[in-house]
């Protein structure tokens, strides 16, 4: 997950060790040298959020995603009926590309994931739901920023937000016309190419279209 800056100290410091677990368990001393903070700040930190049940420890002393995020994350996603809708479209599109797949919506100057599927390779691009990324750049942050999707119905991104990575997008919109997602493949240049939009564009554009028939 990408660290934002709220100008909350301790909240961005909180929560930046939230973001460092995401991908797996890890003791203190790894979230100290992921983290910078010290020793004593970090320890503070993580105690504190595993009292709210935020993070949690296994038996080896590791600190993992808490409990509590289980529940909290069910009532965003009812809040977010249309990550629901798309998890089937998103599923037969990974299916039809053999890539990761995400739908993206925005949330003030960020978006947000708010679905995804990885590749079944071993080599692909995982994002995770929640993960918080800027807008204008990758091509679902650049349709989500407004950025038109052309003739064709897509924009893709080659290495603009990560090395190694290219992606194809479209826009998801509501029956007033209005851009309210973006629905994304993304995977490793050495197998999208680096041109994405040739190979899935017109995959991409279907899906978007089917999850709008379903809104």
């Amino acid at each position: 997950m990408e660290s934002i800056i709220s100008g909350i100290g301790v909240l961005d410091k909180a929560l930046g060790l939230v973001a460092h677990i995401e991908e797996r368990p890890r003791n203190l001393a790894e979230l100290v040298e992921r983290s910078g903070l010290s020793r004593s700040t970090t320890h503070r930190l993580a105690s504190a959020l595993e009292a709210h049940g935020l993070l949690g420890r296994d038996p080896d002393g590791r600190y993992h995603l808490g409990a509590r995020l289980v529940g909290l994350g069910r009532s965003a996603a009812a809040a977010l009926p249309l990550a629901e809708l798309a998890e089937p479209v998103l599923a037969e599109l990974r299916d039809a590309s053999g890539e990761s797949t995400q739908l993206y919506v925005r949330r003030g100057e960020h978006r947000v994931c708010v679905a995804s599927l990885d590749s079944p390779h071993e080599l692909r691009t995982i994002v995770a739901v929640g993960a918080v990324l800027p807008l204008g750049v990758g091509s679902g942050g650049r349709l989500l920023d407004g950025e038109s999707a052309g003739e064709h119905g897509w924009t893709e991104s080659v290495e603009d937000r990560a090395p190694g990575v290219a992606s194809v997008s479209a826009p998801v919109c509501d029956r007033h016309g209005a851009v309210v997602a973006a629905i994304s493949v993304s995977g490793p240049i050495d197998r999208i190419g680096r041109e994405p939009g040739e190979r899935h564009g017109a995959r991409v554009v279907a899906a978007a279209g089917a999850l709008e028939a379903l809104i």
